[in-house]
């Protein structure tokens, strides 16, 4: 959005956007037990992105993000036009994700692996 608003364009209600479902916000609300995997074995093979397993991971991460921005600026006393979710993700969640993921797993990897090119997260 950086670049955009740089060339003069106004980016309005930043926090009506949706939350990226990509690894590392997932990833995050894994490794924080936000949520927890039912069949252990999705953790021991790689898994298609249009698989169920990805695509329900993917949309209670999205949910997640949004009660994750809520808590934040509770917390913080700030408003969602004062705090938008683009600043939590980028400021906070994404950074997290890949330092948890780094710590817990020496290839820092998703805890859920996923046969892309890259394309989908």
């Amino acid at each position: 959005m950086e670049p955009l608003q740089e060339l003069g364009l106004e980016i309005i209600e930043l926090d009506s956007l949706t939350g990226l479902p990509e690894y590392r916000n997932g990833g995050l609300c894994l490794d924080l037990g936000l949520l927890q995997i039912k069949d252990p074995g999705v953790l021991q093979q790689p898994h298609s992105p249009g698989s169920e397993v990805i695509v329900e991971w993917r949309a209670l991460t999205v949910i997640l993000l949004d009660r994750i921005a809520d808590a934040l600026r509770q917390k913080l006393n700030k408003t969602s036009t004062e705090l938008p979710l683009a600043k939590i993700l980028q400021g906070g969640t994404w950074a997290a994700g890949r330092q948890i993921a780094a710590e817990l797993r020496k290839d820092g990897d998703s805890p859920i692996q996923i046969k892309s090119d890259g394309t989908v997260f």
